[in-house]
């Protein structure tokens, strides 16, 4: 039977709790590494701060590869915020199954294995980088700057462009994680059909897992990279 998640109405609104609570764990996750790591910097840092220190500076080399160096603080903050928060959901299936018998609800998944997450977070990323190329060039300034060149008979093509850019941002995600966890569903079905097929099963499920890690860091490297690509666009006067 296929995997359902938990489905709660309020107010006449239907909302997948799975999804909802899967999200807010994944939000109190990040703020509890951010804190953690953070406490007690010292000038030479070991352990924990060493941890989040190579975080911040890998995450800073993507902005610093796409924007400006003398802007590259403005939009270091958000590309961390969403490196992470992408990161944490694309791993947090991995970390085990809890599922509600007999009807199959699934109580725990990557939040980015549901593809309205992953477009909405698209959405988010996309609207921001229309943000702050108004707020840096001002709204006559962007219009032109992001639409208008090389040439004004662009327009309907860079219109075009901006959705294709939340489907492909959201999808590309989407597909990664989902993927990689039916694969991990199908593999810990087999383990449990007998205990022939869980020896040979036990041995995938750790090797999928951590490819799946993997793929999952590629996949929140890739996001914070094309984000930062798109917002580039904005932001930067095209010649």
């Amino acid at each position: 039977m296929e995997e359902k998640s938990l489905m709660i109405e309020i107010a006449g609104i239907t909302f997948d709790a799975t999804v909802c609570i899967m999200t807010v764990l994944t939000c109190l996750i990040v703020f509890a590494i951010v804190f953690f790591c953070s406490r007690n910097l010292q000038m030479k840092p070991k352990g924990k701060q060493n941890v989040l220190e190579f975080i911040v500076d890998f995450v800073r080399g993507i902005v610093s590869d796409n924007i400006p160096k003398k802007e590259v603080n403005d939009y270091h903050l958000l590309g961390f915020t969403f490196f992470m928060f992408v990161l944490v959901s694309n791993i947090l299936g991995l970390v085990t199954k809890v599922v509600i018998f007999p009807d199959e609800i699934s109580l725990w998944k990557s939040p980015t294995a549901d593809p309205l997450v992953t477009l909405t977070l698209a959405l988010i990323a996309i609207a921001l980088t229309h943000y702050y190329g108004v707020k840096k060039q001002g709204v006559k300034g962007y219009f032109v700057n992001s639409f208008m060149k090389p040439t004004a008979i662009l327009l309907p093509i860079k219109i075009i462009e901006e959705f294709t850019n939340v489907l492909t941002l959201g999808l590309r995600l989407y597909g990664n994680i989902f993927a990689g966890e039916i694969l991990l569903t199908l593999i810990a079905q087999l383990g449990a059909s007998s205990p022939t097929k869980f020896v040979l099963a036990l041995p995938l499920e750790v090797v999928w897992q951590t490819f799946s890690l993997f793929i999952g860091a590629v996949q929140a490297f890739i996001f914070v990279t094309l984000m930062m690509v798109y917002l580039s666009h904005k932001v930067e006067a095209e010649h």
